[in-house]
């Protein structure tokens, strides 16, 4: 078992407290010493310069996923000089009529060092990838990998 703390702070500040008014601008302080500026979404009166939690919530899952398929190759003996992704969530309704990010989709991009994995051996180890990574063991979110290589 272990254990993730992070502190979330906002204040109101100069701001009115009505609903169209009052500023969504907070910060998220991780342990490392890290701190990073969140707010609402734009569509929801936030700022759009701040991470926004369902952004955060998407690349928890894109960097899970990077992590474990990572860990996997590595035990492989599979070399891996890049990987970059273009995650993308989709807020919508879910089956209890609710807003969610329902479907992630991940599009990773991986540059290899010498032997390349075949077609087969890639899906699988993206498919253990997923099956490993503890953030989509969280969630109920669909979560698809669209390997372009």
């Amino acid at each position: 078992m272990s254990e993730h703390v992070v502190d979330v702070s906002w204040s109101r500040g100069e701001h009115e407290f009505t609903y169209d008014a009052y500023n969504r601008d907070h910060e998220w302080r991780f342990d490392g010493g890290i701190t990073v500026p969140g707010s609402a979404n734009p569509k929801y009166l936030g700022n759009p310069g701040p991470v926004d939690p369902e952004e955060a919530f998407v690349a928890a899952l894109s960097s899970c996923h990077m992590l474990t398929f990572l860990a996997i190759a590595a035990r492989k003996r599979l070399v891996v000089d890049a990987y970059d992704d273009h995650a993308v969530g989709v807020m919508a309704k879910n089956d209890a009529g609710r807003l969610a990010i329902t479907q992630v989709t991940l599009h990773p991009k991986i540059v290899w060092n010498g032997a390349e994995p075949d077609a087969e051996t890639l899906e699988r180890i993206h498919h253990l990838a997923h099956q490993e990574c503890f953030i989509a063991n969280s969630v109920t979110t669909e979560i698809t990998v669209a390997a372009g290589n």
